[in-house]
């Protein structure tokens, strides 16, 4: 889950608009200067900012289609070549929306979605990792995004009922069909990556990262001395850390409600740390939305971020930190800041936490 929307006018809102305007305008001017990664050891270029797409259809409150489809589009102006979506997104919804712009850019656009999570009867939601569900899958995503090829397709999670090495080897006979072209897995602890990379080569491994979410950094020894890309979701903290979020201003259906990290103490502890944090972007000249993506992209090229936005100024702000250079003194000063505030609090709610892979 992706969507790092903002609401303007939060009490810890400290930002530095002067040179906002200058890292948003530089690649309104010249998209050139976004830069590029390669993803595993695939080869592929792929933009070191991409483009979460879920909030444009699922989770984040109100949706603008309109909007939505100028973003998509003002994104390839701006050099990003990396979308990603799933098929739970909406349900189904993310993925025929994105279909509008894909399909007469397909030749510009590395395309990730995903599968897995399913809706019972009763509402709730489960993690199918079966071969015979993924058959389903994979021809639904085809079908939605009106492409006959998924660029990179990932298991949404981990099934406990499943071997992983039974699932990734279905996932490996899509590739061998020319269905898929690569393979991720998501939220994957460091046995299950070692499992499915023995099996078929592992892209990338999409799991949430941002100032207040490191636990994914005891993996990283592993995806490193497998060659395997670290694709950050929420590297803005669902919005937490851009300086912006307001609770009140979230809509009712906004999924982060639930959140433990907006709640009592955790909450508290969070717009402290943020208020400071936002200080340290004024000195730097950005804001804090792009600080914390330079903070992302600073621990490693093998680093590939995609915040998700549906409007066209966030993706341009967000844009805008692909050019933003850290010092090993303000690294050090970002984790001081971080030591001073460690009561961030769980990244999602039990019901989810239960499908992490640990």
């Amino acid at each position: 889950m992706k969507e790092e929307d903002r609401h303007e006018a939060a009490p810890c809102s400290i930002v530095h608009r002067t040179s906002y305007t200058v890292h948003r305008f530089i690649f309104a001017l010249n998209p050139n200067h976004m830069h590029y990664r390669t993803l595993g050891q695939t080869g592929e270029r792929l933009s070191a900012i991409g483009l979460g797409c879920m909030g444009m259809s699922h989770g984040y409150g109100p949706f603008d289609d309109t909007e939505s489809i100028a973003t998509l589009h003002r994104s390839l102006e701006l050099g990003i070549n990396f979308w990603d979506t799933a098929d739970m997104y909406g349900p189904y919804k993310n993925e025929e929306l994105i279909s509008e712009v894909l399909v007469p850019n397909r030749s510009r656009i590395f395309l990730a979605t995903k599968f897995g999570f399913r809706m019972a009867e009763d509402g709730s939601r489960f993690f199918d990792g079966s071969p015979a569900y993924l058959r389903t899958a994979v021809e639904g995503s085809l079908r939605r995004l009106r492409t006959d090829v998924i660029d990179l397709y990932y298991a949404h999670r981990i099934d406990p009922n499943v071997p992983v090495e039974e699932m990734v080897g279905a996932m490996a006979d899509l590739v061998r069909e020319g269905k898929v072209r690569y393979l991720g897995l998501s939220e994957a602890s460091e046995a299950s990556i070692r499992k499915a990379h023995a099996v078929h080569p592992i892209a990338a491994v999409q799991s949430e990262y941002s100032l207040l979410s490191r636990e994914v950094e005891a993996v990283l020894p592993t995806l490193r001395e497998l060659g395997i890309s670290l694709v950050p979701y929420s590297p803005l903290a669902r919005g937490l850390v851009t300086a912006t979020l307001s609770k009140e201003a979230l809509a009712p259906n906004d999924f982060r409600h639930t959140l433990p990290r907006l709640q009592g103490e955790h909450w508290e502890n969070n717009q402290a740390l943020v208020g400071e944090f936002a200080q340290k972007a004024a000195a730097k000249g950005c804001t804090p939305a792009q600080l914390a993506l330079a903070w992302v992209l600073s621990k490693g090229e093998d680093l590939i971020p995609i915040p998700g936005t549906k409007k066209v100024k966030y993706l341009e702000e967000n844009a805008g930190a692909a050019v933003i250079t850290l010092s090993p003194e303000e690294q050090a000063g970002i984790e001081a800041l971080l030591e001073r505030y460690p009561q961030v609090g769980e990244r999602y709610a039990p019901e989810m936490m239960q499908f992490v892979n640990q």
